[in-house]
């Protein structure tokens, strides 16, 4: 069932074991990122600081840090089936079954329409966001705003679902940007010029005028994970968030400024980026495992507070993996496979290991069906949206489970020519690419680690893989049981 709010969600958690509530006095400043890295790296659960230094507001941190809990969040069995979400809708919009009369072809399309109408975003006049409203000097000052590491630049706010309206559509984004807070009212606005709310900004800048933004933290987990989902410029990350919960997101307007944000958020601020003005921001301690360098942002601007009575705190921390983004990370690997499968039919499967850090590693499986598939497929995925900052790309047969590491390796380390199968590319790498030649711009590699056909320049034999026929495998099987009873 889809949840209503942050907190319906951390009553699920706990009622199913997968909360912890930690009542014992805590900082913000690097303990609770501490204690938090040892749940992750250990598989623990959810979190709930009930007892932060300076703040009257509990914390919740790695609510989505194990494939359990991120099921949950999206009313899914379990984290692979998220693909069947769309895979259904999609595959009957572009076949419906030869069987089908007329009646059965108009109902299957209202089908559609109707599950796109509900997850349409719905604007409401009231919601709980706005119980209190502080508009005469905002600050900052009373959230519990982490301090992730020890070399980090200031506290951050790790999980802001940040709004923004492209100034001349008005059009909404809704991303997650990282937030380093300078004093009580203002603070960085971490957005990368690939991203769409740095898009709408470049906009504001061409007609000189501030850009309003409006930050959630904290709402239901399918917004949630909504904002963090890399959808193509213009698509509204609500409507996502309305089709994974099939209940439309109520929005209710902001105080000060022209936008609206989910009326379940726990908590809302309101303000605006200037053009022309730009602040250091960082070093942080990033999901790569490293600190990602200072550099000039815009700077962001508060001019209202509105919360829940009695609001929590939502916050992530990011760091080596394992951690919490990994999961949101499979999660959006796992629901966008479907869209991907659309636009390239020929993919069987692809995963991004958790090591890999998104975008460093993407294994993909293919019905390879001509000479140079594997190297279509390669430039085709350097095309499409985020995928274009993969900076390693293997490409296996369908026979590869492209979710185990030994198998990968085992096939592809035995199917390749190094100086013959590998390719080398130029092109936008994501910005937190330390090693990249340039900020932003470097070379990437795809490796062919298909089978290799004749019609490709391969004229030896092809040798056989080693199998063991399943009768064989039976009477192997019942023997080695009895063998091992003994």
């Amino acid at each position: 069932m889809p949840f209503d709010d942050l907190k319906h969600f951390i009553a699920a958690l706990e009622e199913k074991g997968l909360l912890k509530r930690v009542r014992m006095p805590v900082s913000a400043d690097l303990e609770i990122t501490q204690i938090t890295d040892r749940a992750s790296k250990s598989g623990g659960p959810a979190l709930l600081f009930e007892n932060v230094a300076g703040s009257s507001m509990p914390v919740l941190i790695n609510a989505f840090g194990s494939e359990e809990r991120m099921a949950l969040a999206l009313d899914s069995p379990n984290v692979k089936a998220l693909s069947n979400k769309f895979d259904d809708i999609l595959s009957i919009a572009k076949n419906p079954p030869e069987n089908a009369g007329l009646l059965d072809k108009l109902k299957l399309l209202y089908n559609i329409a109707s599950d796109a109408g509900n997850a349409l975003p719905k604007t409401v006049s009231s919601g709980p966001c706005k119980d209190v409203i502080v508009k005469n000097s905002p600050s900052l000052a009373g959230l519990p705003i982490l301090k992730c590491w020890h070399e980090d630049g200031g506290k951050f706010i790790t999980y802001p679902m940040v709004f923004t309206k492209d100034p001349e559509t008005g059009k909404r984004n809704c991303g997650i940007y990282r937030m380093q807070v300078f004093d009580e009212t203002t603070t960085g606005m971490h957005w990368h010029p690939h991203k769409d709310g740095a898009r709408h900004f470049a906009k504001a800048i061409k007609m000189n005028q501030p850009l309003e933004v409006a930050v959630a933290i904290g709402s239901d987990p399918a917004v949630m994970f909504s904002a963090a989902c890399p959808l193509p410029p213009d698509i509204d990350e609500m409507i996502l968030a309305g089709l994974l919960r099939k209940n439309p997101v109520k929005m209710i307007k902001c105080e000060t400024i022209d936008a609206e944000v989910p009326a379940n958020s726990e908590i809302v601020l309101e303000g605006c980026v200037n053009p022309g003005e730009s602040r250091t921001e960082g070093p942080f301690g990033d999901h790569t495992g490293f600190y990602s360098l200072p550099d000039k942002f815009p700077v962001f601007h508060l001019k209202c507070i509105t919360h829940r009575k009695n609001p929590i705190y939502h916050a992530t921390v990011v760091g080596r993996p394992p951690m919490e983004d990994c999961f949101l990370g499979y999660a959006i690997e796992r629901l966008f496979l479907p869209l991907m499968k659309m636009q390239l039919p020929e993919i069987v499967d692809y995963h991004m290991p958790f090591e890999g850090v998104f975008h460093n590693l993407l294994i993909v499986s293919i019905k390879k069906q001509y000479p140079g598939h594997a190297r279509k497929i390669m430039h085709a995925l350097w095309g499409m949206g985020q995928a274009m900052f993969t900076k390693v790309i293997v490409v296996v047969d369908e026979d590869v489970n492209v979710h185990d590491p030994a198998e990968v390796a085992w096939k592809a380390l035995n199917h390749i020519d190094p100086q013959r199968d590998m390719e080398f590319s130029f092109g936008p790498m994501d910005i937190l690419d330390h090693a990249s030649r340039l900020p932003g711009y470097g070379s990437k590699a795809g490796i062919d680690a298909t089978h290799k056909w004749k019609e490709e320049g391969f004229v030896r034999d092809w040798p056989k893989e080693m199998i063991i026929p399943p009768e064989i495998k039976a009477i192997a099987d019942k023997k080695w049981t009895a063998i091992n009873g003994q």
